[in-house]
C-alpha cells in the first residue's frame, strides 16, 4: 500500500482529526503544540507549546477539545476548562459518542520508564451538560479510544496491557462485560492510537511493530499496513468520503532527518465519522 508523507519535522505526532473542509488537525505531544494542515499543505500553529496533547475532537460550536494536563475546549485562542483531576499526569486520547459527550483516558504514571510500576488511570465521560462520570479504572497506560459503528461497543487501548479493553455500552451509557482483546497482535511493541472502520474493524498504531494493524471487533488480526517508523503513534480516517487514512509517527526510517511524520494512504475501506463534541 502506497504511503505519502505530507508533513514532518515534529517530535511525536498525535491526535489526527479532519474537519468538514478536509483540514487535518494534529498535535506534537512531546515538542508541544496543536497544528492545522490545509488541503493545499499549509500548516498553521493553533496552540503553541502545550505538551502532552494526545487527543483532539472537534466541537460543534467551533474549535476543538484537547487533552494534556487537563481537558479544555479551545476556540479562537480562548480555553474553557472541562476536566481536571488531582494526581493525573496527563489525559491522553479522546473520542465522542453520538450525543457529543467526550470520552477520555487519564494517565497517572510517569511514562519516562514504561517498565516501572504503574499507577492505573481511568476512563471518564464528560457529558453534554458538563458533568463527568468515571466509567471504569484499571487502565495502566491509556491510549486510543473508539466506538463500534452502532455505538454499542467501546474500545480503549491499554498500551502496557498490550491489548484493547472492550466494553458493551447500553442505551443509558452504562458499560459492562469488560474484556481484553488483541493481545496476540502485540507480542512485541505496544498498541497506541486507533480508529474504527465502517465494517467495525479496528486499526491500531503499533509502536515497535512498524505498522498499523487491522483487528476484527473480537481482536483477531486481519491485515496490516507497513509504516517506515519504529514509533507509529496514531491513525485516523478522514477526507470527504472518510476513506483517507492518516498515520502519524515519532520517527521516519526512510528519512531520519524528518523525525515525526504524517503519512497519507487509502486503505480501501471507509472509516466511521467522529461526532462533534457538544460539551
Amino acid at each position: 500500500m502506497d504511503l505519502t508523507a505530507i508533513a514532518w519535522g515534529y517530535v511525536l505526532v498525535e491526535g489526527p482529526r479532519t474537519d468538514a473542509e478536509n483540514n487535518l488537525y494534529f498535535t506534537d505531544a512531546m515538542g508541544g503544540g496543536v497544528y492545522r494542515r490545509s488541503p493545499s499543505g499549509e500548516i498553521d500553529t493553533l496552540v503553541a507549546r502545550r505538551k502532552m496533547v494526545g487527543g483532539l475532537v472537534l466541537h460543534r460550536d467551533g474549535g476543538f477539545v484537547m487533552t494534556g494536563p487537563d481537558v479544555v475546549h479551545w476556540r479562537d485562542g480562548e480555553t474553557r476548562m472541562l476536566l481536571s483531576k488531582e494526581g493525573v499526569a496527563s489525559f491522553n486520547d479522546c473520542h465522542t459518542d453520538e450525543a457529543g459527550a467526550v470520552y477520555v483516558g487519564s494517565i497517572r504514571s510517569d511514562l519516562s520508564d514504561l517498565k516501572a510500576a504503574k499507577t492505573p488511570g481511568e476512563c471518564y465521560r464528560i457529558n453534554v451538560d458538563g458533568s463527568t462520570d468515571e466509567l471504569y479504572g484499571g487502565i495502566e497506560v491509556s491510549n486510543g479510544i473508539g466506538f463500534s459503528p452502532d455505538g454499542s461497543t467501546l474500545f480503549h487501548v491499554d498500551s502496557t496491557a498490550k491489548g484493547v479493553i472492550t466494553h458493551d455500552v447500553d442505551a443509558t451509557g452504562a458499560v459492562s462485560n469488560r474484556r481484553l482483546i488483541g493481545r496476540s497482535a502485540f507480542e512485541r511493541g505496544i498498541p497506541d492510537g486507533m480508529c474504527v472502520d465502517a465494517d467495525g474493524n479496528l486499526w491500531v498504531a503499533h509502536v515497535g511493530g512498524r505498522r498499523v494493524v487491522k483487528l476484527s471487533p473480537d481482536g483477531i488480526e486481519l491485515d496490516e499496513i507497513a509504516v517506515p517508523a519504529k514509533a507509529v503513534t496514531s491513525v485516523a480516517f478522514g477526507g470527504p468520503d472518510m476513506a483517507d487514512m492518516y498515520i502519524v509517527t515519532a520517527d521516519n526510517l526512510d528519512h531520519p532527518e524528518r523525525a515525526g511524520t504524517i503519512f497519507h494512504t487509502r486503505p480501501g475501506v471507509a472509516g466511521t465519522p467522529t461526532p462533534l463534541a457538544a460539551v
